[in-house]
């Protein structure tokens, strides 16, 4: 401790004798907050601690000196929901017409899009059950996608914030058979249906 003492007198002793060397509050580039050498160079005591003069605050350091960078938050996550429209309300077989129950769905989804400035983005995804090829499955999944997104802008929902594709059968969430191989209708139904995801800055969707 008497050692560590010691040095810390004569690093204090130090600094004052250089800052007494230097003109009074000599105007540098650093506005008089910190004392100079005659190269216009920040003084530093034996610690490596910038000299200050009377007219230094916080506010006026440097990050040479130890100021503390200002971190900007990192942005928030985007709100990322999704809401699945199924076939009982929207799409009969081989159909991409809207029923009146899926419409009155999509009239609550689109007041909330209109509600919320946020939103930055609504992808909406057309499925079909298992019946018919890949091709025409395609095909159909995009007709249900933009039946769904032409309802939406009819409500008034931006069209620049919406963008549709078609997975057709290639996604079911439920088996369009039976385990013994025969047809599974109510499976079929359910793998019928349109799903739309909504990213904003908070929650949007209320039903």
């Amino acid at each position: 401790m008497k050692v560590n003492l010691h040095k810390f007198s004569l690093g204090l002793a130090a600094s004052m004798m250089l800052f007494a060397a230097l003109p009074a509050h000599a105007i540098n580039k650093y506005g008089c907050i910190y004392a100079v050498d005659p190269y216009d160079k920040i003084v530093k005591d034996p610690y490596g601690n910038c000299i200050r003069t009377p007219f230094w605050t916080a506010e006026k350091n440097i990050p040479e000196c130890g100021a503390v960078a200002v971190v900007e938050p990192p942005p928030a996550a985007p709100v990322v929901e999704t809401l699945t429209l199924g076939a009982d309300a929207y799409f009969d077989f081989d159909r991409a017409n809207l029923k009146p129950a899926g419409m009155a769905k999509l009239d609550r989804l689109s007041a909330d899009l209109r509600r919320v400035a946020s939103v930055s983005s609504i992808l909406i995804v057309g499925h079909t059950d298992g019946k018919g090829s890949q091709e025409y499955n395609l095909r159909l999944g995009q007709r249900r996608a933009d039946s769904v997104a032409s309802y939406l802008v009819s409500k008034g929902v931006p069209a620049s914030l919406i963008s549709t594709q078609s997975r057709g059968k290639l996604d079911p969430v439920a088996p369009n058979t039976l385990p013994n191989g025969r047809d599974n209708p109510a499976g079929r139904a359910l793998n019928r249906r349109v799903v739309i995801t909504v990213t904003a800055k908070e929650r949007v969707i209320s039903q």
